[in-house]
């Protein structure tokens, strides 16, 4: 059995807790699992990659051994998803500045445009075993 890729989000996030139901609705082959960047195993993992947990509110692919962060992840991400979002992987050929400085804009005003929860997300009983 393959590893599954573990996807590391900001569990506090209103933008982050969607985009993640996002994922597990077109996430068929069960490619994915989950944690959030303040949860124990979430920090385990950001060390073990040498990402500093101060400076990460990104989110953070966790595929092969290698992690990837911001529109990398993202993009990466939406490669294994169903429907037509594979399609958005073909948006890596965009410099890696550019992507990313969009990708920051939008997690800089993540809280204020769709505010912030005063604790991680709780999965609902048949969508714990997705959660690390």
């Amino acid at each position: 059995m393959m590893e599954k890729d573990i996807i590391l989000f900001d569990g506090v996030c209103n933008l982050c807790n969607g985009a993640i139901n996002f994922i597990i609705k077109r996430d068929p082959k069960d490619h994915y699992r989950f944690a959030a960047l303040q949860s124990d195993i979430g920090e385990e993992l950001l060390a073990k990659h040498d990402i500093d947990p101060e400076k990460t509110d990104s989110i953070v692919l966790i595929r092969n051994g290698s992690a990837f962060a911001k529109a990398g992840a993202a993009l990466r991400i939406a490669k294994k998803m169903s429907g037509a979002w594979p399609l958005l992987y073909g948006l890596t050929i965009i410099p890696k500045f550019i992507s990313n400085a969009v990708y920051d804009y939008i997690a800089y005003h993540r809280y204020k445009w769709f505010g912030k929860k005063e604790s991680c997300m709780i999965p609902t009983p048949e969508l714990k075993k997705k959660f690390l």
